[in-house]
């Protein structure tokens, strides 16, 4: 089995403003994404929803190479990542049709892509 990331970016503005019918319907399309990717065959490994990248932290290093810490997000940009799965699956075509569950969830400007990326497999089983 090929281990996938379905990386999920949104506007964090519209879920911090979502009301709780709306927070509601979107943690019931993420239980309908779960129930139908065990149903097809393929296995959730992991997953999160991340907090707001406000609250992120950037870790650099100077010229002298003394590690550099900041305050919020390494991208000024209207979506962050907001969550991700970790799915083992054979069929990535299948894979890629069950993550549209996903899309669009809360509203015109939230999740309106789902990216999905295979994990690189090192010699060893580490990832």
């Amino acid at each position: 089995m090929t281990t996938y990331v379905v990386l999920l970016p949104g506007v964090e503005d519209a879920w911090e403003h979502a009301s709780a019918e709306e927070r509601a319907a979107v943690y019931a399309k993420h239980g309908e994404f779960a129930r139908v990717l065990a149903e097809r065959g393929h296995r959730v490994t992991g997953g999160a929803e991340l907090e707001q990248s406000r609250d992120a932290k950037q870790v650099t290093r100077d010229a002298a190479g003394r590690v550099v810490v900041t305050d919020g997000p390494y991208a000024e940009t209207t979506e962050q990542l907001t969550g991700f799965y970790l799915v083992e699956s054979d069929d990535l075509d299948d894979l890629l049709q069950v993550s549209a569950i996903l899309v669009g969830h809360l509203g015109d400007g939230d999740a309106g892509t789902v990216e999905v990326r295979a994990v690189v497999e090192h010699a060893g089983g580490a990832s």
